[in-house]
Parts: C-alpha cells; sequence; structure tokens
C-alpha cells in the first residue's frame, strides 16, 4: 500500500472558502475516483492555512490511473480553478508504511 499526502498552503482568510468548496462539490469527486481517503485536515496551531489529506493507493500505477481519470472528468476540469485560486503552495508526498505502522 502507498499513501499519498498532499499539503497545501492557502492563501490568509481563504480556508472557509476552501472548505465548503470541497465539502460541497470537490470531495465527492475526489472520493469517486481516488478512492480511499485517510484523512483531511487542517492545520489549528504551527504553519497555518495548510490543508493535508491523505489517499491510500495498492500501488503506483493504481494512483496514475485513479488520478488521470478524475483530472479527465468534465465536473472536476470545471471544479479545479475554483480551489487553484485560493493555493500559495502545494507538495505531494508518496509515503509507504513502516512493517510496524498500524497502516500497513
Amino acid at each position: 500500500m502507498f499513501y499519498e499526502m498532499r499539503t497545501y498552503r492557502l492563501k490568509t482568510g481563504t480556508l472557509p472558502q476552501y472548505l465548503q468548496l470541497v465539502g460541497e462539490e470537490g470531495i465527492r469527486l475526489q472520493k469517486q475516483y481516488l478512492g480511499n481517503l485517510v484523512g483531511y485536515f487542517y492545520s489549528e496551531i504551527g504553519p497555518l492555512n495548510q490543508i493535508v489529506h491523505i489517499w491510500a493507493y495498492e500501488s503506483l500505477d493504481d494512483r496514475e490511473r485513479r488520478r488521470n481519470a478524475l483530472a479527465a472528468d468534465p465536473a472536476w476540469i470545471a471544479f479545479a480553478p475554483k480551489i487553484q485560486a485560493l493555493l500559495e503552495e502545494m507538495e505531494s508526498k508518496i509515503m509507504k508504511p513502516t512493517a510496524f505502522s498500524p497502516l500497513s
């Protein structure tokens, strides 16, 4: 199993708008295509204006297939610019659990 940890730094003051957009439109599409949502978080202490979401995939090929399908959906193509306008920075990491991780 592979985990993708995506971290977004939002423009100051846009967290409520981002959460509303994702909650009302985006998360349904993401779950439909990406499938296995492990968690979706926002920062309260430390670096502020951050969103972290974690998705699980069977393999890197599984991830690529799912992300390509999402990117091709006309509803996602219409939605993505709405949240992209709120972002300052994006980072994506592929993580693999250790043998002793509860998620392995």
